[in-house]
């Protein structure tokens, strides 16, 4: 198996709490940031722009996602425009439609050619993939996340799709095809294997990657141990019958 140091696919770690997001960011595999609002809300973000701006405080030489939350193209395009002026390393994110399933393409490709760094977020499909693409076409460093994850939680295979999404977004040389919401630490070889320029990464798979290589005798017996020793502590006791005679 590849180790994680060789691997071609960029690692971001995606959260919205402020001391595991400040936590990871000294580990030299992670290559950016990524957030939303749901993220930040159970995370107890009560103010947007602050937030985000201790973040960029603190992290100042990767990309950091930060995502617009109106449903109005208009109020998007003008959130967009500040979200970008916070840092020169901030990737706005715009959601593939809005609500009421309104292509956003328009408006990213205007924010793209006047030069913000987008990140457009929550598509499930190639041919959304195809359709962005062609709208970032000559325009800034951007990313497309596709939610990989997503596409598994309907028991489709989102190998198949991802490796296609990663062709279709070729046709926009500056973007980079973010593999979203993965589902186990798998996912990275996968997407390394595929080409996927980026995959997000959470806590709990960051927390996973020291097993890459274990060896599964010994993982085997770990696990023995932590049965035997949990059951131990609970104090469960099973009384075992008499012999009838």
């Amino acid at each position: 198996m590849t180790a994680i140091e060789d691997l071609e696919v960029k690692l971001y770690a995606d959260g919205a709490d402020l001391a595991d997001l400040l936590a990871v960011a000294s580990d030299p595999r992670i290559s950016g940031f990524t957030t939303n609002p749901t993220l930040m809300r159970r995370a107890g973000v009560n103010d947007y722009e602050s937030f985000a701006r201790d973040v960029l405080s603190r992290i100042t030489t990767r990309p950091v996602s930060f995502e617009v939350f109106s449903d109005e193209l208009d109020e998007m395009r003008r959130q967009a425009l500040a979200i970008a002026s916070w840092g020169p390393n901030v990737y706005v994110k715009v959601p593939v439609t809005n609500t009421r399933a309104e292509w956003t393409d328009g408006l990213v490709r205007e924010l793209s050619r006047e030069g913000v760094q987008v990140n457009v977020t929550a598509l499930t499909t190639v041919a959304q993939v195809d359709r962005v693409a062609r709208a970032l076409e000559g325009g800034a460093p951007s990313n497309i996340s596709v939610f990989a994850g997503r596409v598994a939680d309907t028991g489709k295979d989102p190998i198949p799709v991802m490796r296609e999404a990663v062709a279709a977004a070729a046709q926009a040389e500056r973007a980079e095809v973010i593999w979203a919401s993965p589902r186990e630490l798998l996912n990275i070889f996968q997407a390394d294997e595929i080409g996927c320029h980026i995959i997000t990464v959470t806590h709990d798979i960051l927390a996973k990657l020291d097993l890459v290589g274990k060896d599964l005798d010994e993982f085997s017996l770990d696990t023995v141990k932590m049965f035997h020793s949990d059951a131990r502590v609970a104090g469960f006791t099973i009384d075992v019958p008499k012999p009838f005679r």
